[in-house]
């Protein structure tokens, strides 16, 4: 059912009047209700959808139903305690729908803050009575603004950047290289200022949830140099509903002028947006990885384009695919390349562990460099990706493993309350008390192989008892406000020493970090992902960077096993540009993205067969219907492959790869291809995903 748009209701005075209205149900096109008075295009209404009574969207105001008039029902409701959503947003809802392959109303539905999705909240009341209102007049928290009278003094490099963004044409895109501590942040800060004053909203996005509070702070004691009372909004998904739903509602009504949210912020209404910033624009946080799997950062350089804005995307390690484009000149490249303040970079030191004794995982080398940090009052990082107390439980008698009993992974063992053990598994959520002994001989010494976050710290503990130790990962942050609370911590300088996963890696400006220590990097460099090198790349870019912000003299010291590798080479060097070129020229040579594009064919079924049996029927489409696809012939589909995790949850995975050098190709055929792959996941009961521009393979 494809809706034409129509920006107007009807002119007629008397019904019925049609209307296309977009639901979040998994069924291709919009539905058709009808009204006995005018509605809007943009107007959530209640309709009846099967035994459910559900919100939509009017998005079309068509003059004729697409049934029969006898068959089409009357909306329940028109809910009109919001304006109607305006045109531009609707347009980024068409066009991630049409981009992603998914139904307008799995785009619309989910973006919007949960009240205002939930018929409940209306049925039986006036609309003014639902929970905007409500909401609404809740009392904002009083903010004391921060004075900034003060500001940094621009290097010449930072100079030419804020005159750059402020002088790019509109809809243009311009990539901020920086080396880490160039002093990113506070380009965006003289940028956004001048938007602001011009009356004009901004959009300011990170990749993750534990870098709102320090940008918040950072944002509000700007923020009062320019205008007077509480401006900003917050917007990600650790908020309550209600917390989320009032952000919503001030950046949609233009009372808060500046948003400063995660990749789910792209969707919010804001009538008066000037500028976009994403920061560290190449964290893969920004792709969301179920439901509606868009690129945050692709849709707001889209979002930039269609409202004649400019968009600004940072890092100090671009992604390939952004650094492609400024190279190939889509993107105007703003340079930083020195650190803000009069400070060398971090030395980076490669240990050979092929040959030492570790102590629990530790080199000599680095845990001298550690008890000197201590000695001289100053705070280190030790970082290590892999959270849990160690990655497996195993016997050394039989050779048992500690195997989740739904997946194809192992359990992890945790260590609860600082001294009680479990087994987590990180895949489906089984949790198990670690058993008294082996499950297949019955020898009770049961060891842990390998070391996680909580091992490392007890360690440490152990090693260094006279230092403040703190752990901050997913397990040590999973309370509201815990995060915020352990870097606080850290800022005041009561903590020597931490141990983090990726957490700690962005966008952190710790003033007295002096030595950073990396472990189990290895892990990485030989993943069966492509993009495997350029991740760990720009991770071990971003904690080096995270060292020797304020004071000369830092060390990054580095364990690994294989030191020649490229990877390392490079970082030694800091040298982004030269491991880029690199990867590009491997990539070019081989017909892998940026210079290919991507769809992926997931499926999940309780075999494997059947999944598989599913995406070989899908890959034959095009051979056994040739004239029925357009662009088939520039589209190589590849055979299909079990995920390496084949199973979780007792769900099995295979997946299907599609390629092609030219996108609208791709996209054609794909627009044809998935309708007939639904209809055959459906006969074989297996369920599908499509994944445009997948990062994980």
């Amino acid at each position: 059912m494809t809706a034409t748009p129509d920006a107007t209701p009807a002119s007629a005075s008397t019904g019925p009047f049609w209307l296309h209205v977009a639901l979040d149900v998994p069924l291709d096109g919009v539905f058709d209700y009808q009204h006995h008075e005018p509605v809007l295009v943009g107007q959530r209404v209640i309709v009846q959808f099967g035994r459910r009574q559900m919100i939509g969207v009017v998005v079309a105001l068509p003059e004729q139903p697409s049934y029969p008039p006898e068959q089409v029902k009357a909306i329940e409701q028109v809910l009109d305690d919001l304006p109607p959503f305006p045109a531009d947003w609707l347009r980024m809802a068409r066009f991630a729908s049409t981009y992603y392959h998914r139904p307008l109303g799995e785009v619309m539905m989910p973006a919007l803050p949960g009240p205002l999705r939930k018929p409940s909240a209306y049925l039986g009341k006036r609309s003014a009575g639902g929970p905007v209102l409500r909401m609404a007049k809740r009392k904002e928290k009083k903010v004391d603004p921060v004075d900034s009278d003060v500001l940094p003094v621009l290097n010449a490099e930072q100079q030419a950047a804020v005159e750059g963004i402020v002088a790019a044409k509109p809809g243009s895109c311009l990539l901020l290289h920086g080396v880490t501590g160039s002093g990113k942040t506070e380009v965006y800060m003289r940028v956004l200022e001048q938007v602001l004053a011009a009356g004009r909203q901004v959009l300011f996005m990170v990749p993750e949830i534990n870098l709102t509070p320090q940008f918040e702070q950072v944002l509000r004691a700007r923020l009062a140099r320019v205008l007077p009372g509480d401006v900003l909004a917050v917007l990600h998904s650790g908020l309550s509903e209600g917390e989320r739903l009032r952000s919503w509602l001030r950046v949609n009504s233009g009372q808060a002028r500046i948003l400063l949210g995660t990749r789910l912020s792209i969707f919010t209404p804001m009538p008066e947006l000037g500028l976009i910033i994403v920061d560290e624009e190449h964290d893969s946080s920004y792709k969301q990885q179920d439901g509606l799997r868009y690129s945050a950062r692709d849709l707001a350089v889209w979002r930039g384009y269609d409202l004649k804005v400019p968009v600004v995307l940072g890092s100090a390690t671009p992604s390939l695919e952004s650094w492609n484009h400024a190279r190939q000149g889509r993107y105007s490249l703003l340079s930083l390349p020195k650190r803000a303040r009069e400070v060398s970079m971090p030395r980076v030191r490669l240990v050979d562990t092929r040959h030492l004794r570790l102590e629990s995982g530790f080199s000599p080398q680095l845990l001298d460099a550690l008890e000197a940090c201590l000695e001289r009052g100053e705070q280190s990082l030790v970082f290590i990706n892999r959270r849990g107390y160690a990655p497996v439980l195993h016997c050394a008698s039989c050779g048992w493993l500690s195997q989740c009993p739904r997946c194809t992974v192992y359990t992890v063992l945790h260590r609860q309350n600082g001294y009680k053990h479990n087994l987590q598994c990180h895949h489906c959520g089984y949790q198990a008390p670690v058993p008294h002994a082996c499950p297949d001989c019955g020898d009770q010494d049961l060891q842990p192989m390998g070391r996680g976050t909580q091992r490392i710290e007890e360690f440490l503990g152990e090693r260094l008892p006279n230092a403040r130790l703190v752990r901050i990962d997913a397990d040590s942050t999973r309370l509201k406000g815990s995060a915020q609370q352990l870097f606080e911590q850290v800022h005041a300088g009561e903590v020597d020493i931490m141990v983090g996963t990726q957490m700690v890696a962005k966008g952190h400006d710790f003033t007295r970090l002096s030595v950073v220590g990396v472990l189990n990097a290895d892990a990485t460099l030989f993943a069966h992902d492509f993009r495997a090198p350029e991740r760990l790349f720009a991770q071990l870019m971003q904690v080096a960077g995270r060292a020797g912000r304020h004071t000369e003299g830092a060390d990054v010291i580095i364990q690994t096993g294989y030191p020649d590798q490229p990877v390392y080479q490079s970082l030694i060097k800091h040298d982004y540009i030269g491991f880029a070129q690199s990867a590009l020229n491997e990539r070019e040579s081989v017909g892998l993205p940026p210079f290919a594009y991507q769809v992926l064919l997931s499926a999940e079924a309780p075999q494997l067969a059947d999944a598989i049996r599913l995406l070989t029927e899908a890959r034959r489409l095009p051979e056994d219907y040739p004239n029925e696809f357009p662009g088939a012939d520039q589209v190589f589909l590849y055979d299909p492959v079990p995920l390496r995790v084949l199973r979780v949850a007792k769900v099995e995975r295979a997946q299907l790869l599609l390629e092609s050098a030219h996108r609208p190709a791709l996209q054609a055929f794909v627009r044809y291809w998935g309708p007939r792959v639904a209809q055959l996941a459906k006969q074989h009961k297996v369920r599908i995903t499509i994944e445009v521009d997948p990062l994980e393979i």
